[in-house]
């Protein structure tokens, strides 16, 4: 062991002697096992001291030197004045700083880290599902609404045409012409008596085009529905020329008749086939659409809420963790299951659809809240009727 200046070892070297007491003041004695807290009170005391000092607070000699002087009595002991003054410097630190205080100063110092990694971490689950369902409902939903389109404009050729040029004699001589395959021109006929060329061809290409349209969108929805549909032309999907004969005009048009009939055939066999796809696209993306992704938006919007305090607190220096955080992302859950089940009865605004009001749920929770109350107030006042005339009293002789 290493012997000090005086040739002493550490152990004969006597301990600091306690400050001198005032005149007319017993010194203060030294206390051998001090409590714990009053270190904790040190820490405290110093960062609101540092914060102070880089914030420009005004903070007077006196709190300044207690807290000083309580640094020094970690080595040379506690007395009962240094414990007692570091408490009031304390205090006036708290007074100075408010609304920062010593324990969000100790947030935002050391625990940042963990809060960032759990925001992240559940920002990055949402968005494991929410990007994937959003893109896939938004896809199937748009060539679900095109298809729908198409088809009121085909069922609008069909009608428009069939009383035009009536019924094909050749479709009548062979009735057992099996729909979406190949046909094979018959001779040339020529239209019905009243019927104009020039306005007959650009139906029956508008009609064929609409009827290669919904075959289209149909072989599209199809990968992103569960449910597999039977292509009514997938026997010809590799035979080029052969769903070239289903799919267009024959050359020349030489009967108008046949052509719609045989077009007609077709059409119906591939509106039965989008029909069926446009079913479970309605059954499948329907319960995403209003049982799942409004719950993930309404989480969404808590994470946005919080992330936005936490960014807002950490300028200001009073964030602290809060296990209320947990029960805000149960609340907002619940604000998204509920707008996803009731949107229809839910009067938000014409140009507010109902993932954006979950959203808005989950980012203000008070507005969910106030919805509830709003509601409850309605069937209150519908439940309990007209309020009784009030009573007149009348004056005593």
């Amino acid at each position: 062991m290493a012997d000090t200046p005086n040739g002493n070892t550490p152990a004969d070297v006597a301990a600091p002697a306690p400050p001198p007491a005032a005149e007319g003041h017993l010194p203060s004695p030294v206390f051998a096992n001090p409590p714990a807290y009053w270190n904790d009170a040190l820490a405290d005391a110093e960062r609101l001291l540092r914060y102070a000092a880089e914030s420009g607070i005004a903070v007077d000699e006196a709190t300044r030197d207690h807290v000083l002087e309580a640094r020094s009595a970690v080595t040379t002991g506690w007395t009962e004045d240094t414990a007692a003054n570091l408490l009031s410097a304390l205090t006036t630190l708290a007074a100075l700083a408010r609304p920062v205080s010593a324990a969000s100063l100790k947030c935002c110092y050391d625990g940042t880290v963990p809060t960032v990694r759990s925001y992240l971490t559940m920002a990055i689950w949402l968005a494991v599902f929410i990007v994937p369902f959003s893109v896939v409902s938004f896809l199937a939903s748009a060539i679900s609404t095109t298809i729908r389109n198409d088809v009121v404009t085909g069922d609008a050729l069909a009608v428009k045409l069939q009383t035009q040029l009536g019924f094909s004699e050749q479709q009548a001589a062979s009735p057992s012409q099996k729909p979406c395959t190949p046909f094979t021109p018959g001779p040339a006929v020529a239209p019905p008596a009243g019927v104009d060329a020039n306005e007959i061809v650009p139906e029956l290409q508008q009609y064929a085009s609409t009827i290669r349209a919904i075959d289209e969108r149909a072989r599209q929805l199809k990968w992103l529905v569960p449910n597999r549909e039977i292509d009514p032309c997938g026997q010809f999907r590799q035979k080029p020329w052969e769903l070239h004969q289903i799919f267009q005009l024959p050359a020349g048009l030489p009967n108008f008749a046949q052509a719609a009939q045989d077009r007609t055939t077709l059409y119906q066999d591939i509106r039965y086939f989008a029909q069926n796809l446009l079913d479970d696209e309605t059954f499948f993306y329907g319960a995403i659409t209003t049982c799942i992704l409004p719950v993930l938006y309404a989480l969404l919007g808590t994470c946005a809420y919080l992330l936005r305090t936490f960014e807002q607190q950490m300028a200001s220096r009073t964030f602290i963790p809060s296990e209320a955080n947990s029960a805000r992302f149960l609340i907002a859950a619940i604000g998204g299951g509920i707008i996803g089940l009731f949107s229809n009865a839910i009067n938000a605004g014409p140009t507010l659809p109902p993932l954006a009001l979950a959203f808005l749920v989950g980012y203000a929770v008070d507005v969910f809240f106030s919805f509830l109350e709003g509601l409850l107030q309605i069937f209150t006042r519908n439940q309990s009727g007209p309020a009784p005339p009030p009573k007149t009293s009348t004056p005593s002789p």
